[in-house]
């Protein structure tokens, strides 16, 4: 019997699931892909923030695989909210891809004024990075946004890199380092959520990569602390154990910024109680000018 694996209908998404599926059958594991339509999808006309955050891309897979329409689905990790519904595990992590953003212009990179974003945290990692730059919100899957620069909305926009990779695309850019643009939580990464079904789970795990999950937990374990949510400006890359989360205000004028080695997920929690506590100002700034209440 086919694993009924859910993906968004977006060229990426059923890029990373075609990924999945290829990986699956190399084990001898039959797949089926079904597309499920999100919020995320639908309403594009307004920035994440103000319809729920990256959580809108992964509800309705979420309430398809316990619904029993599909056994399982893929995601960008770095979607996946938080707090996950009982019932619903993370099967595997596959191997990260680049973690870092990508600045993709038109023309020469001294000419860039303005660029597009729909990132509060690559919006105030831009604007410290250069004060004059002035940012436009930017929605819609990665072919959109280049055919919005192409059509001269924007001089430049900010994209996962790895995102281009598993498209196949390339364009002219450059590679943002992920120690100074720290990425959002568990960027760069593909992960495989189920129903907590132990014979899935077990066959969804020839995909796991160790190293990739224990970073990636390392991650989750300091934003579940830290707070803020995609409303927030914050960065959290661990690679190999060394961690650096940093918050900024909105406007990319203040940083509260950590860097450090973690061994354990009970250490990355307590880095995250720390930050937050440094940062408490930031975060409620952040909750106050967006108009969101916490």
């Amino acid at each position: 019997m086919s694993i009924r694996i859910g993906t968004r209908g977006s060229k990426l998404a059923l890029a990373q699931t075609s990924i999945v599926c290829k990986k699956l059958t190399a084990h001898g594991i039959d797949t089926e892909q079904v597309i499920i339509t999100t919020q995320g999808d639908t309403t594009t006309g307004v920035p994440l923030h103000e319809i729920g955050g990256q959580g809108v891309f992964v509800r309705a897979l979420d309430d398809a695989i316990l619904a029993g329409t599909i056994d399982c689905a893929v995601h960008s990790m770095k979607d996946i909210p938080a707090y996950r519904p009982s019932g619903i595990v993370t099967a595997a992590v596959l191997r990260r891809d680049s973690p870092a953003d990508y600045l993709a212009y038109k023309g020469s990179l001294h000419t860039v004024k303005v660029i597009g974003t729909s990132s509060t945290r690559r919006r105030a990692q831009m604007l410290r990075h250069d004060p004059e730059i002035i940012t436009k919100d930017l929605r819609g899957n990665v072919d959109t946004r280049i055919r919005k620069m192409s059509a001269g909305q924007y001089d430049a926009i900010l994209v996962a890199e790895a995102g281009l990779t598993r498209l196949g695309i390339r364009i002219p850019g450059e590679r943002l380092s992920p120690e100074r643009f720290v990425p959002a939580p568990n960027q760069g990464t593909i992960a495989v959520v189920s129903r907590a079904d132990p014979s899935l789970m077990e066959e969804l795990s020839v995909l796991d990569h160790p190293r990739t999950r224990t970073d990636v937990a390392i991650e989750r374990a300091v934003m579940e602390k830290l707070g803020g949510g995609c409303f927030t400006p914050l960065g959290i890359y661990c690679n190999s154990g060394h961690l650096i989360a940093e918050v900024l205000s909105l406007e990319g004028t203040r940083t509260e910024r950590l860097e450090t080695d973690v061994r354990s997920i009970e250490q990355a929690r307590e880095q995250g109680l720390l930050l937050h506590a440094r940062a408490q100002d930031l975060i409620d700034e952040a909750y106050r000018k967006l108009g969101i209440t916490p």
